[in-house]
């Protein structure tokens, strides 16, 4: 070969051909990382159809009760049980209303459990606040003696709570349920430690500009610990709304006691309207699916900065 065709070849592999020969290496290079985005997006597709049947097995019972709700007797208590009736039974609903007195009990149900919110909210941040940031003398016991109302079942102060009930005349009423759940030493313990974590600086700070201890209280202190106000509140409807044993004990007439102890009367003592039983607790659980739905984000951030450490 002579010397002007070697110079003709390496001009060749120079020039724009060359360039196009060096892309196959370059698409080479680019293969791994191709693998590594698709090996990503496919981990995430397996946990989120893990997460979906999780979530699917979570609301399975739910879904069975509004599926029992709107079947027969007969189909609810068949073998196999019936995926779906066979004639919707949409007048199982309104059968709640002549089964149970509903409507007076519900508004039982949402009065007690809006005097126990407040009565939780104010008391229990005050105390919380009061353990948290004064000082004051026998503090340490009489938080030790508060707190140990925790350890102890709630079973035992059963008998003297309904005799203080019967001798102040509350039975059948709604002070007399809600008297002995407006107060609790978990809320005052929860509230105590969200107090805790917040900075001395901004309570000195308010101090020196003059303000007293209420007013600390009151426009400081308390709107910075809001997420353990929401996480109390939240607690506080949860447990007043499926309160049971006390409203059983202290209320006689259909008319004074509260949705939880209207299904349990739906129970008979020989057979069950299971469809009517189960179309009454949907009802029943609607408005705190309701709430749930609408205070999500807040419900969230209660509960994940519920202050316990």
């Amino acid at each position: 070969m002579s010397e002007s065709t070697l110079a003709a070849t390496t001009r060749a592999g120079s020039g724009p051909a060359g360039a196009v020969a060096t892309k196959p290496s370059s698409t080479r290079r680019q293969v791994p990382a191709a693998k590594s985005r698709g090996g990503k997006q496919g981990s995430n597709t397996v946990a989120h159809v893990v997460l979906g049947l999780g979530g699917l097995i979570m609301i399975s019972p739910l879904l069975y009760q509004i599926v029992m709700s709107l079947s027969t007797n007969t189909e609810v208590q068949s073998t196999p049980p019936t995926l779906w009736p066979s004639v919707v039974q949409w007048h199982n609903f309104a059968d709640v209303f002549t089964s149970m007195n509903f409507g007076s009990q519900l508004w039982v149900t949402v009065s007690i459990t809006v005097l126990r919110v407040i009565g939780q909210v104010l008391l229990c941040s005050m105390a919380g606040y009061a353990f948290a940031r004064m000082r004051f003398r026998f503090k340490g016991p009489l938080l030790a003696l508060v707190l140990s109302i925790i350890m102890v079942p709630s079973q035992l102060f059963l008998i003297p709570q309904y005799q203080i009930i019967q001798n102040l005349g509350w039975l059948n009423s709604i002070a007399g349920i809600v008297a002995p759940g407006i107060f609790s030493a978990f809320g005052l313990f929860l509230m105590r430690q969200f107090f805790m974590g917040l900075p001395d600086e901004l309570e000195d700070a308010a101090r020196l500009d003059g303000a007293n201890p209420f007013q600390i209280f009151f426009r400081v202190m308390l709107p910075l610990a809001a997420n353990g106000l929401w996480a109390l509140v939240i607690i506080t409807v949860l447990w007043s709304w499926n309160d049971l044993l006390w409203p059983l004990v202290v209320t006689s007439t259909a008319n004074a006691a509260p949705l939880s102890v209207g299904l349990s009367n739906l129970q008979g003592e020989h057979s069950n309207n299971y469809p009517i039983l189960m179309a009454a607790s949907l009802m029943a659980m609607a408005p705190i699916l309701i709430m749930f739905l609408l205070m999500q984000k807040r419900v969230m951030a209660g509960i994940g900065r519920s202050g316990l450490k």
